[in-house]
């Protein structure tokens, strides 16, 4: 074999060697993607009950994502990306944050005062359902056959989950209550994406994330100061696992997985990377048995399994338009919907 054969013989070699380098990074990144969502969102609804045992919900909250809209904003600044500063912009921000952090986050962590992490995240998982029926309403999409049964079989999974909760417990007004705020929260996320997916804000979506979190924060404050958060405030009072649970929310739950979920919206199908809306709820009902010992009782089992099959059924067979989805890869104009907590 003359030389020049044996050099592109090794050229050849080497570029197939970087080839499968390439393949096996790129596939371990998205395993690593997946764990941080399925895991780390799935372990917040923990995460927020442990921090409001010694700090204010609303105060909570907003110290959450105010911090992670400044961290975003920083980044953002620093990476040169365009800012959206018009005063359009920050109203959609603003109405985006009004329904998605102050209504629906902020709902499921004042309710989580009442209620067990699991049982929010079960609650939580219905979203999707009333993405169905607002996009129906709106005339903006038509289910068809399967996805109408999502829907329903859903609803069967909430009926039966509140009533095995709190149908022969005369004491539980507080609980029930705080459940439904929850389905309430949901109903206001399920809005909130609603209205973000045809009304996108217009920037990347660092910059966007950015926007709605400081706008949703500063709403949060604001809930906090009606409520009295700033009066029950005591920070000589505040424990280290509360102040570590909010650690962890700001740090893994607002950047680290929205960044992992961000990435995967570009690498894998969409229909994918949405799979962390049914894997969450199993999830935070196995961590708050695991670690807060939340009682599981067999019928939660059954309503978990019957609305996680819901969500299956919604997101397999709700067909997004071709079109949209790669405008939304390609552009990069708004900001993708992550879960209530």
């Amino acid at each position: 074999m003359s030389k020049t054969a044996v050099k592109r013989f090794e050229e050849t070699a080497e570029k197939s060697s970087n080839i499968t380098t390439t393949s096996s990074s790129r596939r371990t990144l998205i395993l690593l993607a997946f764990a941080a969502i399925y895991l780390i969102w799935g372990s917040t609804y923990l995460a927020i009950r442990y921090a409001i045992e010694t700090l204010p919900p609303f105060l909570m909250a907003a110290t959450r994502f105010l911090s992670a809209g400044l961290i975003l904003s920083a980044w953002a600044i620093v990476t040169r990306q365009r800012l959206a500063m018009s005063g359009s912009q920050w109203i959609r921000a603003f109405i985006i944050g009004g329904l998605l952090l102050l209504c629906g986050n902020g709902g499921v962590t004042w309710s989580e005062k009442f209620i067990p992490s699991g049982l929010a995240a079960l609650l939580v998982a219905t979203e999707p359902l009333w993405v169905v029926v607002f996009n129906w309403l709106l005339g903006h999409k038509r289910p068809d056959g399967k996805v109408w049964l999502g829907v329903f079989i859903g609803l069967v999974g909430v009926a039966l989950l509140v009533s095995g909760e709190f149908g022969s417990n005369t004491k539980s007004s507080g609980a029930l209550l705080g459940a439904i705020v929850v389905v309430a929260s949901s109903l206001a996320w399920a809005g909130g994406s609603v209205y973000a997916n045809h009304n996108p804000i217009k920037a990347s979506t660092a910059v966007a994330s950015a926007m709605q979190m400081l706008a949703g924060g500063s709403l949060l404050l604001v809930a906090g100061l009606i409520a009295g958060d700033f009066k029950r405030l005591n920070i000589a009072n505040a424990s280290w696992v509360s102040i570590g649970a909010l650690s962890y929310l700001i740090i893994f739950g607002s950047l680290i997985a929205f960044t992992a979920y961000s990435w995967l919206l570009r690498n894998v199908a969409p229909a994918q990377a949405a799979t962390y809306a049914y894997v969450n709820p199993v999830v935070a009902v196995f961590l708050g048995w695991l670690i807060a010992s939340e009682p599981v009782r067999p019928l939660t089992l059954v309503a978990a399994a019957i609305i996680v099959g819901s969500v299956v059924l919604i997101t397999t067979y709700s067909h997004e338009r071709k079109a949209d989805i790669k405008k939304d890869m390609l552009d990069d104009d708004s900001c993708a919907p992550h879960p209530c907590a």
